[in-house]
């Protein structure tokens, strides 16, 4: 019974997560604060969460300074485009609501809308992790964001349910949970998205040896 709280083993493990998941998402909280600063924030949130997944973490509060300020600019603009992005679509879903579906035209705008959502979340789902591991042009990010939410479309649906019951039960059951909040699902998504990010650093190691050969 007592090597379940050893240094190394997964119980400890798993509890020692979920108390840097607390702390990270203070931090994440504070660095959001001016709001223009959310993008970065949440790549820094998930370039450190990546690493204590792979158990690379070094110094947390070092590594999350260092990704917001490496990554601010590109985090930033990213998070305005969506943030216009976002809203747009909110109001043409509040157009199509109150226009109604009363023939084939607005049938087919509403589709589209639908199709228009799910890339909008695909693509926010991925998008802020893809800049904490990866170098390339805000057009490519949004790009590789969405082809890889489609391409491993079970594991998207699986972390937007996360991101839903993890935001309701703070938010509808047990507010004090909102100590963990952005930290604990991101956390938990870095676990999922983790043989993902392996997988594009392979492909993009692969594809930077075929350039020198």
């Amino acid at each position: 019974m007592g090597n379940l709280f050893e240094y190394n083993s997964p119980v400890s493990k798993a509890l020692t997560n979920i108390c840097y998941s607390a702390y990270l998402n203070i931090l994440w909280f504070i660095f959001s604060i001016p709001i223009f600063t959310i993008g970065a924030s949440t790549t820094a949130l998930y370039s450190v969460s990546l690493k204590i997944v792979r158990n690379e973490e070094g110094n947390l509060t070092k590594d999350f300074i260092k990704s917001f300020k490496q990554n601010f600019k590109q985090s930033t603009s990213v998070w305005i485009i969506l943030t216009l992005l976002g809203t747009l679509l909110l109001i043409d879903g509040y157009i199509l609501y109150h226009k109604g579906l009363d023939n084939i035209f607005w049938t087919i705008l509403l589709a589209s809308y639908f199709v228009a959502c799910v890339a909008y979340l695909l693509i926010s789902l991925y998008i802020y992790p893809l800049i904490s591991k990866f170098e390339n042009k805000t057009l490519y990010v949004f790009k590789n964001a969405l082809i890889i939410g489609l391409r491993f479309l079970m594991c998207s649906a699986v972390i937007t349910f996360i991101h839903f019951i993890i935001f309701y039960t703070i938010i509808f059951i047990f507010t004090p949970l909102i100590i963990f909040g952005m930290g604990i699902t991101a956390l938990i998504s870095s676990y999922l998205m983790s043989n993902i990010i392996l997988q594009c650093e392979q492909k993009t190691k692969r594809l930077d040896e075929q350039k020198l050969v």
